[in-house]
């Protein structure tokens, strides 16, 4: 058991310690490797979001060969002109277009085809039709879809992931409460009241502690799933801190222990812990999804190492970077497995609020550590002895677990009262 903790202790060392010293992509260019036929092609890889950043692309010197991977929001529709403007600026450098697997593409760009191009290749050696072509790089390259598309309307990953975390959490607390033989009439607000808080409280804890121009400049998108900002677009569920769901879903849980179930506040957090860690990992995967919350610069040879070519600028530039997002999901996979099997193999679900301080330590634990791996999350308002704002948020919700803990002693009750039928 020793050696599997040491084990542990060193791979979180060698990725901390990895992530202190800065990796060097200059010019914010990656490297890789074109298969052109039985030929390879090394080439600076470059990405990005913004559409401007885009356009002034090709007037850069950039020495050897380049391909730039286009993404669907450099031709989202409202700027279709200046998009057609940008890929015929391209054109001019002598850059060639290819579609996503790799096929030259010779038409002309319209609105009906723009969405195809997907690189711009500019090498030594002009690509033809008949060419057979490959991308190699040392590290992976995570591009996926955002969504699936049901007709004018995208059901976007990010917001599915949330369905699943309120689908299983629901079915996960209709056994507990089975278990404890709780009446299950008092499922349906405690799922009404836990949604409220956990949406509400995530998106005005994002804008408080991450992103509050928003307020002033597109007041809407802090309360609804739009944006108006250069126009209307629905942008589905995004930007959402879990220390804001977090205090509103003390808040929302404490009205409904007392007002609905009338139980102890404790006795009802030991229990949501276990379905928040499960929808937490499901969140995570959201994030995954988006290209959000992604991790710091990272060598390319890395087995962690991935390209978020849909990153948002605000990360700074697009260059293989830690998945945090998937770190931080399998850490709260975890902690729901120690929480569940303590509920059920243990008598700590007797201890009210034993379990809750515990999930309090380990959830924040989890976060504190993964932030040193994390770029941060729009502006840094609260920094604190070289920790982000998420680090220094998190260290309160740690001590409060300790203190919970401690005093979960004085709210032990038995079997027969915890599952004394309401």
């Amino acid at each position: 058991m020793n050696n599997i903790f040491f084990r542990i202790y060193l791979a979180v060392f060698a990725l901390i310690t990895q992530s202190i010293f800065a990796q060097n992509y200059p010019g914010g260019l990656s490297d890789g490797t074109l298969k052109v036929n039985s030929t390879d092609v090394p080439v600076k890889i470059y990405a990005t979001t913004e559409l401007g950043d885009l356009n002034v692309f090709p007037d850069r010197k950039v020495d050897g060969n380049v391909l730039v991977i286009l993404n669907e929001s450099n031709f989202e529709p409202n700027y279709y002109n200046f998009s057609t403007l940008t890929l015929e600026k391209f054109k001019t450098a002598q850059y060639q277009f290819l579609d996503k697997n790799f096929k030259l593409i010779t038409v002309p760009v319209s609105q009906e085809n723009i969405d195809t191009f997907k690189y711009a290749v500019k090498s030594s050696k002009p690509i033809t039709a008949s060419d057979n072509v490959e991308l190699d790089t040392p590290f992976k390259i995570w591009d996926p879809t955002k969504g699936i598309q049901l007709g004018p309307v995208t059901l976007h990953f990010y917001s599915l992931m949330f369905v699943f975390a309120f689908g299983f959490g629901y079915v996960l607390m209709t056994k507990i409460f089975k278990i404890d033989n709780v009446n299950q009439k008092y499922l349906e607000p405690l799922f009404t009241w836990t949604l409220i808080g956990t949406i509400l409280g995530a998106r005005m804890g994002h804008v408080i502690f991450y992103q509050p121009e928003l307020f002033k400049e597109d007041f809407w998108s802090v309360f609804l799933p739009i944006s108006t900002k250069n126009g209307f677009k629905f942008t589905g569920f995004s930007g959402l801190a879990s220390h804001g769901a977090t205090i509103a879903l003390i808040f929302t849980t404490l009205y409904y222990s007392f007002k609905i179930i009338k139980k102890n506040p404790f006795w009802v957090y030991d229990r949501l812990g276990i379905v928040v860690s499960l929808g937490g990992a499901f969140v995570r995967l959201g994030n995954f999804f988006n290209s959000e919350i992604i991790g710091k610069q990272v060598d390319p040879n890395s087995p962690f190492a991935l390209l978020f070519p849909q990153q948002s600028s605000e990360y700074g530039i697009t260059v293989p970077r830690y998945p945090s997002q998937l770190f931080e999901a399998f850490g709260y996979v975890c902690l729901f497995v120690i929480l569940w099997i303590l509920y059920r193999k243990t008598n700590k679900k007797y201890q009210q609020g034993w379990l809750f301080g515990l999930f309090f330590i380990i959830l924040w634990a989890i976060r504190f550590f993964v932030e040193f791996l994390k770029e941060p999350q729009g502006d840094e308002f609260i920094q604190f002895g070289g920790l982000n704002t998420g680090q220094v948020l998190s260290i309160p919700f740690m001590i409060a677990g300790f203190v919970i803990m401690a005093i979960s002693k004085k709210f032990k009750i038995t079997q027969a009262e915890n599952e004394k039928p309401e």
